[in-house]
């Protein structure tokens, strides 16, 4: 059901000061926030020392990783209880209760949770001066159907560990600081990925959103949202729920922090991307009685184009992957009539995204036709031609991110990993798309990678070490409140800049 839940009034709390002390998961919270007489800690007022005194608690932040990994457990690659993957499709019950988790666990920290027509999460916890936007943490909390225990889900926890952390030290902000929890980042389930910080940003309809249907099933994204209880009645725009800046921690997904013995990556873009289905159409025949030049074996035309996608991806300088092949009819002895697979081209330039899309579009007319566009063996048999149409899904622009945000990631990754930073501490493009993508286009946006072993992501092993997690939780903290001290210094300037703040 629909719902928007209210933090409880500035005057409640004032009143409970002397119960302010309660527990949650073993964290003091009850914040009386801007009525209290008096503040350990305000932002504004805070020397280098003061704010490296506040300290990410690693042991805290890896119970709640796992302890919201009991929701979609997948399968297992060791043999620690926790050494498990995900499977936590968007909108599955297993996702209903980890959003839960989120909204017990920030409305107790003294949070306002607004839930939007997305079911976009929203935890705010208030600041000095509450009539501007928040700065937010954002990531996800829905994984692929075989992924781990990090992608998204630590970036919603280190959130949550932020907010324990000024809860525990009192702290004041000059603006209200929040965490979000993005629907169906992944787009795993309903093919569209960052769908909802899509929607929010304005750049995806919300009724293309409502209607999108699961990759296997009958249902939509609007029927499960509503199931599930997490229809919200807040409309999902940046019009109503405007942000001041976004920050995202992201296991890097990729070998480069890795490989180069660095701990964090400050994350300066994205590279573009576009999804694309291809349909390749032919005839079905029966396999033992067509011989090979009689056939138009649409599976066949399908395979050299995948071959063909990789090959024009490594000449020029890009990425090209297919992850789901549909062959009909699918019988084992009726040569495929029909195949329809998805491609996925990237790069970090926008025009060498659209080079590839161009050379795709003409070469597998040309393959579809019968043409050697792969310069095939000549024992290989010709058949009959067939045809191909491609689909343009979904179009990921390059994405730079605000100078102000990066500056902010870099100056706090400095200053936690102090005379070794300029050894540990790399800038770096994002390989993959995240919702800060979207974020961007409405607010000043960056990230913070952290490694994973041997870049290994969408795997049940995936895998980031408890040091990594707390390292990159404590550069996000500061990232937050370096950048709420640059807002108030930097609010004149910004007013020329199309950002609401």
């Amino acid at each position: 059901m629909p719902r928007t839940v209210r933090a409880r009034s500035a005057s409640h709390d004032a009143c409970a000061r002397c119960n302010a002390a309660q527990s949650v998961r073993g964290v003091r919270v009850g914040r009386t926030f801007s009525v209290s007489t008096r503040w350990r800690l305000h932002t504004k007022e805070m020397n280098e020392e003061l704010l490296g005194s506040l300290k990410v608690n690693q042991g805290r932040l890896m119970e709640d990783i796992h302890h919201t990994c009991q929701w979609g457990t997948g399968q297992r690659w060791g043999e620690k209880p926790t050494e498990t993957g995900m499977s936590r499709l968007a909108l599955s019950d297993a996702d209903k209760e980890a959003r839960d988790w989120f909204v017990k666990t920030t409305e107790a920290l003294g949070c306002q949770t607004t839930i939007d027509a997305m079911g976009n999460t929203f935890a705010v916890r208030p600041g000095l001066r509450n009539d501007k936007p928040p700065t937010f943490v954002g990531s996800h909390l829905d994984t692929q159907p075989t992924g781990g225990r990090y992608d998204g889900i630590l970036g919603v926890t280190a959130g949550v560990e932020m907010l324990k952390v000024l809860a525990d030290n009192w702290v004041e902000t000059e603006y209200p600081v929040g965490v979000v929890n993005w629907t169906n980042e992944e787009g795993a389930r309903f093919p569209i990925s960052m769908v909802a910080s899509g929607v929010w940003a304005g750049s995806i309809p919300l009724e293309t959103a409502h209607n999108l249907r699961e990759v296997r099933g009958p249902a939509t994204m609007a029927s499960e949202l509503s199931r599930i209880g997490y229809l919200g009645s807040t409309p999902s725009s940046h019009t109503s729920i405007p942000m001041g800046a976004h920050f995202e921690l992201h296991i890097e997904q990729g070998p480069l922090l890795e490989l180069a013995n660095k701990k964090i990556g400050v994350v300066t873009g994205v590279q573009a991307y576009k999804w694309l289905t291809v349909t390749v159409k032919g005839r079905d025949t029966h396999t033992g009685t067509t011989d090979l030049k009689s056939r138009a074996d649409a599976l066949l035309t399908a395979s050299k184009m995948v071959l063909h996608s990789h090959k024009l991806a490594t000449a020029n300088n890009a990425l090209a992957s297919t992850g789901i092949i549909n062959a009909f009819p699918g019988s084992t002895n009726t040569v495929p009539g029909e195949v329809s697979f998805s491609l996925d081209i990237r790069a970090p330039q926008d025009e060498t995204v659209a080079r590839l899309y161009q050379m795709v579009r003409n070469d597998f007319a040309k393959i579809a036709a019968g043409h050697d566009v792969l310069a095939c063996n000549a024992s290989c048999t010709p058949g009959l031609p067939c045809s191909v149409s491609i689909t343009e899904d979904f179009d990921s622009p390059a994405t730079t991110f605000h100078s102000d945000c990066v500056s902010a990631v870099s100056t706090a990754a400095h200053a936690v990993l102090g005379s070794g930073a300029h050894n540990q501490v790399m800038q770096m493009t994002s390989g993959a798309g995240h919702d800060s993508v979207y974020a961007s286009k409405r607010c000043p946006t960056s990230m913070i990678f952290v490694p994973c072993r041997e870049g290994v992501s969408h795997n049940p092993a995936e895998f980031c070490k408890e040091e990594d997690c707390a390292l990159g939780a404590q550069v996000l903290l500061q990232s937050v409140l370096r950048f709420d001290r640059l807002r108030d210094e930097r609010r004149v300037s910004w007013k020329q800049e199309p950002y609401t703040l």
